[in-house]
């Protein structure tokens, strides 16, 4: 049993897995160690970035250590990986997929957590970006806008491939909205206009400040033509109203509580007019006029 225990003990590979063992314990508790501190000297918006980097680095380090300890039987194996390694590639060719998607996620920034995206027809706000799986808080489904409907969806990295990639808040995070309000024919079609103008130059005049910043950092970037930030209000009509359409820039995240404000305003404005500017609709109105009285007589002998 002693001759046994020394066999074990001083068997070159017994060593190398004890040894490989206790090296990725330690480099693991220094992970877990560096990880705990970090929220002491960084801000709370890059600690996630930065934890992602620590993890990331650790298990390349994890890595390296166990290819330097059994670098000797790795090169007696070289045929033996390399047919496996075919078989392993076309069995698990999604899993690969997913890989390549996070490192061209990475390194092409397509997304980045925080960013509101539409990725295999889910769309969300990016909360993780796993190495296999895109985690995100999904907006819509059964609630109408852009809100949060509760469900955390994990989506395969390998749809960056696959599918476009619509991102609401990269490079220029706002978004263009329109509004339209149709206008009874008759209305003060001036005092309805400048009543709408000076509503939406209120509600979100601010934001095409912030806009043509950001725009001119894209045309910079890529090559695109100067667009227009700032409201504005143009007019058309047809048989039923006039209808004046308001276009404007909004923070994709305020798009439906800025809306919300813009028509509330503009009700409330129209009503003060007393009918000078009203709202139009598909419904019918009819209309009740006294007449005078009249005198119908028949002749019988016709």
């Amino acid at each position: 049993m002693e001759d046994f225990f020394k066999k074990w003990l001083l068997d070159p590979t017994m060593g190398k897995l004890i040894a490989s063992v206790f090296g990725v314990i330690l480099i693991l508790f220094c992970i877990r160690f560096i990880n705990r501190y970090v929220s002491r000297f960084v801000e709370d918006s890059k600690q996630y970035r930065l934890r992602k980097i620590i993890n990331f680095i650790g298990y390349i380090v994890c890595i390296a250590l166990l290819g330097v300890i059994f670098s000797d039987r790795l090169s007696k194996l070289t045929v033996a990986f390399g047919v496996a390694g075919a078989g392993i590639a076309f069995a698990l060719q999604e899993v690969i997929a997913s890989i390549a998607g996070w490192i061209a996620i990475s390194l092409s920034h397509f997304f980045t957590t925080g960013d509101r995206i539409l990725l295999g027809g889910i769309k969300g706000d990016v909360i993780d970006i796993g190495l296999l799986r895109t985690t995100l808080m999904e907006c819509g489904g059964w609630v109408n806008g852009d809100l949060y409907n509760g469900r955390i969806v994990r989506i395969s990295n390998s749809f960056v491939f696959k599918e476009p990639v619509f991102n609401y808040s990269a490079d220029f995070p706002f978004l263009w909205d329109e509004i339209l309000i149709p206008v009874k024919h008759g209305s003060d079609l001036k005092l309805a206009r400048d009543i709408i103008k000076n509503i939406v130059h209120e509600v979100v005049g601010d934001y095409s400040i912030d806009a043509a910043k950001s725009w001119k950092e894209i045309v910079k970037k890529f090559k695109i033509e100067p667009a227009k930030v700032e409201p504005t209000v143009t007019l058309s009509f047809n048989e039923n109203w006039v209808e004046f359409t308001i276009r404007y820039v909004v923070d994709y995240k305020e798009r439906r509580m800025k809306k919300d404000k813009i028509f509330t305003q503009i009700l409330e404005e129209f009503i003060k007019t007393q009918n000078v500017v009203s709202i139009a609709s598909t419904a019918i109105d009819i209309s009740l006029v006294k007449t005078t009285g009249f005198d119908v007589n028949i002749n019988k002998n016709l």
